[in-house]
């Protein structure tokens, strides 16, 4: 044996065991004493990866891209003071984004609660009170995960049908009801069925609303319709959705029918982003 292992050897009966010598012990120089050194680079970044990942696959999809840090100066100029309330269908943009509405709430799947929090999609709820009143705190959860609640009327009429007083019941009192129940004021409005004129824009006005919010496209069961030639999405479009289940999608759940709508954005080559981030 060589004589520098035979004396390493005696070095380690002397002192206490688990001393390693010969060929095989680490050449590297021991850490000075009280040092922190990491054996292993941090994995953080790769499991939340994965993480993320698995969330996806267990709605059967791929995850989305992350959508872009939201504009500094918001591209939509909102009714401030006594100006008009703007009527807008799509945010102007140059980014690869689209924008997710579900409407009315009519249907309360648990597991559309789940998938939402489990893929952290941002989406804006439009709600009427006629829908939603059977159980406030069904959209209480999907608030909770920082999704907005915005109006839709409180019994969803053809705002067109109703005169100007009418038209304004509809509006503020759901406006009331909305705070009453979720905490804040809405600041958007969407009309049913996308029926509007000028006395629902005084109405609007009149309840404090800064927008009213159309769509370019909306969301079926398996497929999406397009307002414009090419049946395609744009930057910044609005998409609309509803809160329905099998009885109305033919059997189809919400969550299927989410599933599909992510799948259209995604082989697009889209993502999704906060509406409210973008007025």
């Amino acid at each position: 044996m060589d004589r520098r292992i035979r004396g390493a050897a005696l070095a380690c009966a002397l002192l206490s065991a688990g001393c390693t010598v010969g060929p095989s012990a680490d050449p590297r120089p021991a850490a000075p004493s009280g040092s922190a050194v990491s054996a292993q680079p941090s994995h953080g970044a790769s499991d939340a990866s994965a993480a993320v990942e698995a969330a996806y696959r267990k709605w059967g999809l791929k995850p989305l891209a992350a959508p872009p840090a939201p504009p500094a100066a918001k591209p939509v100029q909102l009714r401030a003071g006594g100006g008009q309330v703007p009527v807008i269908s799509e945010i102007p943009t140059d980014k690869k984004i689209v924008f997710l509405t579900f409407d009315d709430g009519a249907e309360k799947d648990p597991r559309f609660v789940t998938m939402m929090r489990e893929l952290k999609i941002p989406f804006t709820m439009f709600l009427t009170d006629s829908a939603i009143r059977s159980d406030y705190g069904y959209f209480k959860k999907l608030q909770a995960l920082g999704n907005g609640v915005q109006n839709h009327t409180l019994t969803h009429p053809n705002l067109r049908t109703l005169g100007a007083s009418a038209q304004k019941q509809e509006v503020c009192g759901q406006q009331s009801k909305l705070k009453d129940h979720y905490g804040t004021m809405p600041r958007l409005m969407r009309p049913p069925y996308g029926n509007w004129n000028e006395d629902t824009r005084a109405a609007a006005a009149s309840c404090d609303i800064q927008a009213i919010v159309l769509w370019r496209e909306s969301m079926q069961i398996t497929n999406m319709q397009y307002q414009r030639p090419g049946r395609k999405l744009h930057p910044g479009d609005i998409i609309l959705a509803h809160f329905r289940g099998p009885s109305e999608l033919k059997g189809t759940t919400m969550t299927e029918m989410t599933a599909n709508l992510l799948r259209h954005i995604q082989e697009q080559g889209y993502t999704v982003a906060r509406l409210e981030n973008y007025l």
